[in-house]
């Protein structure tokens, strides 16, 4: 049995050391990193990946892989749906640093099964929803500062407290119904920085982008 490690970042403000350090704090011990920088997933599929090629290549019965959440999985409801049950399937299980999530498909159990399968639907859902959300704040965002103009640049107010990895896990863990404090203490921002992400999305991408931060 060998356990593995996927980590996928999206932009270059994100950080494939960020989430090992963070798998390595809650206990884990890999016997191999396989990565994906720089790549979406709401446009790659998991499988189309160069990582989860290789991956799912290397997973085999009895196998552990641990991500973040589900969302490195992809981005999409069908996507990571379908590859939480194609590993289940080949009796690998997975599981999450946050929320401490397993699934497992050697359940045979009814109600077992069809509390997992629900649950997998809704953090499916859960991940697209919030894709899909960040999406909108950031061109609402971007079209209020350039509508803001010059006189944007010309009074930008207080430099923001937060960048914009920070404003994306942000958005991520309200998602995920944690709490502003334990936010602010998790990633590291004012926990008021955090209220202000939480009322006012589109804002907060402006904000970055008449500082310049993108």
């Amino acid at each position: 049995m060998h356990t593995f490690l996927y980590a996928r970042v999206s932009t270059t403000d994100q950080t494939i050391a960020h989430q090992r350090a963070q798998a390595e704090a809650a206990g884990y011990v890999f016997d191999e990193v396989i990565e994906d920088p720089g790549v979406s997933g709401v446009t790659t599929r998991f499988k189309d990946r160069k990582g989860g090629a290789l991956l799912l290549g290397k997973l085999r019965r009895g196998d552990v892989l641990v991500v973040r959440w589900v969302d490195r999985l992809g981005r999409s409801y069908d996507d990571v749906t379908e590859t939480i049950r194609t590993l289940m399937q080949r009796g690998v299980v997975i599981k999450t640093i946050i929320n401490g999530m397993v699934f497992d498909g050697a359940t045979k159990d009814p109600i077992q099964m069809a509390v997992r399968d629900a649950l997998i639907a809704f953090m499916a859902a859960t991940a697209q929803a919030q894709a899909e959300a960040t999406k909108e704040a950031q061109k609402a965002g971007i079209k209020a500062a350039r509508q803001a103009g010059s006189a944007a640049i010309k009074y930008r107010g207080r430099k923001p407290t937060f960048d914009v990895e920070q404003l994306h896990r942000t958005h991520e863990l309200l998602s995920m119904g944690m709490s502003p404090s334990a936010i602010s203490a998790e990633i590291g921002i004012p926990r008021a920085t955090v209220y202000r992400i939480k009322d006012d999305p589109a804002k907060a991408v402006a904000l970055l982008e008449t500082w310049g931060i993108s």
